[in-house]
């Protein structure tokens, strides 16, 4: 019982050290062949922060693990909104922009219910899959688009600045991207092996131990990234963090995952796990536009101490299930 349990606490350490590291070593790879600041932030940056979801799920498919690659995907969706938000709400209340509130989320609430309806014949097929990868590839484009049609774009500068701050030769950028891409293939192994090891043992689904320890280790980027905005008092990054990574997870991660190997889904996803993601979303509509006044047009810390308060209950309840 010690070696799995060694397996994913190693695991996990390695895959946010290799994804940080995969990171860095990309996006000045990308600098060096011209690749504007804007696309490096929005696609290398962005693909980065979700890396640890994307890969285990993908190793969880090859495996036959399906239960880790949904639980993963959609257990960080809500380990996003309702511990990561939750808590960054607590430290300092996040503003809600009346873009987010017209756009963003919007549309993360329609591709949850798009996960939704695939979910209603007990699994992602491949053509489910390719569904899911042309949507995201449509949205990437279209996000991308807008972006270059701005002049000036608060993300480009931003990306401009950290690339000039942390440049590096072009041999070590290709090492760390190296190093990072490698890791993240061994420590993704490592953990999905402990997490199924650890499930066995205890005799629970490895749908059970997605939804918790996985989702809860691979959305640790994200986790840090909104504690580093909050301290900046940019949190408005916070947010747009975790509904990106909602998104990546919803389409990319899940749509790789059932491309590779179609995915058999048991009904308590539906009916638990994916409806607790939606109430969630819907939730920060409520959040933003502030219904009860003094909160008008942001998450404060009575709201994030009750999106913290769900997600312990809902940990809680996946507990209970299994003993």
């Amino acid at each position: 019982m010690l070696l799995p349990v060694v397996a994913v606490i190693v695991g996990l350490l390695l895959l946010v050290w290799s994804a940080d590291r995969f990171v860095e070593g990309a996006a000045a790879t990308a600098c060096y062949f011209g690749m504007p600041p804007l696309l490096i932030g929005m696609v290398i940056v962005g693909f980065g922060t979700s890396a640890p979801e994307l890969v285990v799920s993908a190793i969880s498919a090859v495996q036959d693990n399906p239960g880790i690659a949904l639980g993963n995907a959609y257990g960080s969706n809500i380990t996003n909104i309702a511990l990561i938000l939750g808590l960054t709400a607590l430290l300092s209340p996040i503003a809600v922009h009346s873009q987010v509130l017209r756009k963003e989320l919007p549309l993360l609430s329609l591709m949850t219910l798009l996960a939704a309806g695939q979910l209603f014949d007990g699994q992602i097929s491949r053509a489910d899959a390719l569904v899911l990868l042309l949507v995201f590839a449509l949205l990437m484009g279209w996000t991308i688009w807008q972006g270059m049609k701005k002049k000036t774009d608060a993300l480009a500068t931003e990306m401009e600045q950290e690339l000039s701050a942390h440049a590096m030769p072009l041999q070590r950028a290709l090492l760390r991207l190296a190093i990072g891409l490698v890791l993240l293939i061994v420590s993704s192994r490592l953990l999905v092996w402990g997490a199924v090891a650890i499930a066995q043992q205890f005799g629970v689904s490895d749908l059970i131990i997605g939804l918790t320890v996985v989702a809860v280790g691979t959305s640790l980027p994200e986790l840090a990234s909104s504690l580093m905005a909050v301290r900046k008092g940019e949190h408005d990054i916070a947010l747009g963090n975790v509904l990106g990574s909602n998104l990546f997870n919803t389409l990319a991660v899940v749509g790789i995952a059932g491309a590779i190997e179609p995915l058999a889904v048991g009904a308590e996803v539906l009916r638990r796990d994916v409806l607790v993601m939606a109430l969630l979303t819907l939730s920060l509509f409520v959040f933003g536009y502030g219904f009860r006044g003094p909160g008008k047009g942001r998450i404060n810390r009575c709201e994030g101490a009750g999106l913290l308060t769900v997600y312990l209950g809902y940990t809680a309840y996946l507990v209970l299930t299994v003993f």
